[in-house]
């Protein structure tokens, strides 16, 4: 097949589309000049990154797009490159958009977006939501009219004519999927959407090639869901290349080989997985891009990393070697400046802040370096701070639950989770099923991550996301 073409713009996730494209059979060129999209089949514009970082494409790019477009060349824009097929975005006013399809993105909390008075929700919207058809398309041939994709990102389109599917979250409806003949867009990651994203790319590559792609008819509307699902994340922490497992943050010993355990974690349903090289910051060492690089190979799910992650290049290789989101801890408490660079480089969807907090008196204090330093600061205002400097996400773990298998800190978390508005991850003490029902409702997380009972499969995701369906608990 003749190659197609992924545009970097200096910001954008080429890794995980590469890997997910290449196990469709598809061969991918990264074009070094505007010319060379002359001799690709298709071309994609990959998501991740802050809207100013399409500003690298400049008007001989934008030119050579253009006329690949007219020359019937399809093109498919990810997340923030379905946002640049449009006119522009308010969260960057100065950077043009590609012009190929008509409106301006907007922030998810604009009042021009929403149905009724505007409710309370989380931004980003980070997780797995329903995408529903609304006419027909050849894009979303075969993909099913429940089918739920993996979304993260703070700016949409409002739904306009070239719409064929929307995406509701409160009381605001937006554009997740848009259509124009050749012109494709879709606001999720169709590469980390596990079974309908795999459809969604193959129906692409198929009109690469030339081929017929039947255009499917929308079901009968379904319920909207306004709410994004709950998500259930596997955490594997890495020592050395292989995965460990404490108690306490103490007493590590070997469980697991990571690439081993992301294969089974994929194909059983988990919704994230997070890669915490736990010893890298105290070894003054980046995360293994080996370890990073063997795990995304078995992934169509989405891939955090965090460790030794210090400076804008240590982010900057994570992200080369296949991750989709970063996390700092130590070096944000080091330096909290770094937190709003790398939002500004990636968007803050691709940015987490890991807090690790130990019950002291009436509050909780917050600890460093694995858990062994004392920050001096509290947990709550610290999350707030993160939040304003850039974050996206907080992952928060208790050190007082870690491994105990005793439940999660529903205390902590709810107490996190209400002073931000960006979604919280609660870590640390899962042991039992009515453990995830209680830290989804007590403690009002938006995902619950676990390690060891998942590594020993005294709980499986199936049956975990059953449990939690039968609670009223939506899951993906």
């Amino acid at each position: 097949m003749t190659p197609v073409a992924l545009i970097d713009y200096g910001a954008g996730n080429l890794t995980s589309v590469k890997k997910a494209l290449a196990a469709l059979g598809a061969t991918v060129v990264v074009p070094g000049t505007p010319d060379d999209l002359r001799a690709c089949a298709g071309i994609i514009v990959p998501g991740v990154g802050h809207y100013r970082a399409t500003l690298a494409l400049d008007e001989s790019w934008r030119a050579a797009i253009q006329a690949e477009v007219r020359n019937q060349r399809p093109l498919l824009g990810i997340c923030l490159g379905m946002q640049w097929l449009f006119e522009g975005s308010d969260e960057a006013p100065d950077a043009p958009g590609l012009g190929l399809l008509r409106g301006r993105c907007l922030h998810l909390g604009d009042e021009r977006l929403s149905n009724g008075p505007q409710a309370f929700m989380k931004v980003p919207h980070v997780g797995w939501n329903v995408v529903a058809p609304g006419r027909q398309s050849w894009l979303l041939s075969g993909v099913a009219p429940d089918a739920q994709a993996y979304f993260t990102h703070s700016y949409v389109t409002p739904v306009g004519a070239d719409v064929v599917a929307t995406t509701s979250v409160a009381r605001t409806t937006f554009a997740s999927v848009v259509e124009r003949d050749t012109v494709v867009g879709v606001q999720f990651h169709p590469e980390k959407s596990s079974d309908s994203g795999v459809t969604i790319l193959k129906n692409f590559l198929a009109r690469c090639r030339g081929d017929r792609v039947d255009v499917q008819a929308p079901a009968p509307q379904l319920p909207v869901c306004r709410t994004p699902s709950k998500r259930i994340i596997a955490c594997l922490d890495v020592r050395d290349g292989t995965v460990v497992k404490g108690v306490n943050f103490e007493g590590l010993r070997a469980a697991g080989d990571p690439a081993e355990l992301g294969r089974r974690y994929n194909t059983e349903g988990i919704d994230e997985l997070v890669i915490l090289d736990i010893t890298a910051t105290l070894e003054r060492r980046r995360a293994l891009a080996d370890t990073i690089r063997s795990v995304a190979r078995e992934l169509f799910i989405p891939l955090a990393v965090g460790g030794g992650i210090g400076t804008e290049d240590d982010a900057a290789a994570v992200v080369e070697a296949g991750a989709d989101k970063v996390s700092l801890n130590t070096a944000a408490l080091a330096d909290p400046s770094l937190v709003t660079k790398l939002a500004g480089r990636y968007g803050s969807q691709a940015v987490i802040v890991a807090i690790d907090a130990k019950r002291e008196g009436d509050g909780y204090a917050v600890y460093a370096r694995s858990g062994r330093t004392p920050a001096h600061r509290d947990a709550v205002s610290w999350a707030r701070e993160v939040e304003d400097r850039g974050a996206g996400e907080i992952l928060l773990t208790s050190i007082d639950r870690d491994g105990t298998k005793a439940g999660f800190d529903c205390t902590l978390t709810a107490a996190v989770s209400s002073a931000v508005s960006i979604p919280v991850i609660a870590s640390g003490g899962a042991g039992t099923l009515d453990h995830f029902v209680s830290v989804f409702t007590e403690g009002r997380a938006d995902a619950a991550l676990a390690a060891s009972i998942f590594h020993n499969a005294e709980t499986g995701i199936p049956a975990l996301k059953r449990h939690l369906r039968e609670r009223c608990i939506p899951v993906r």
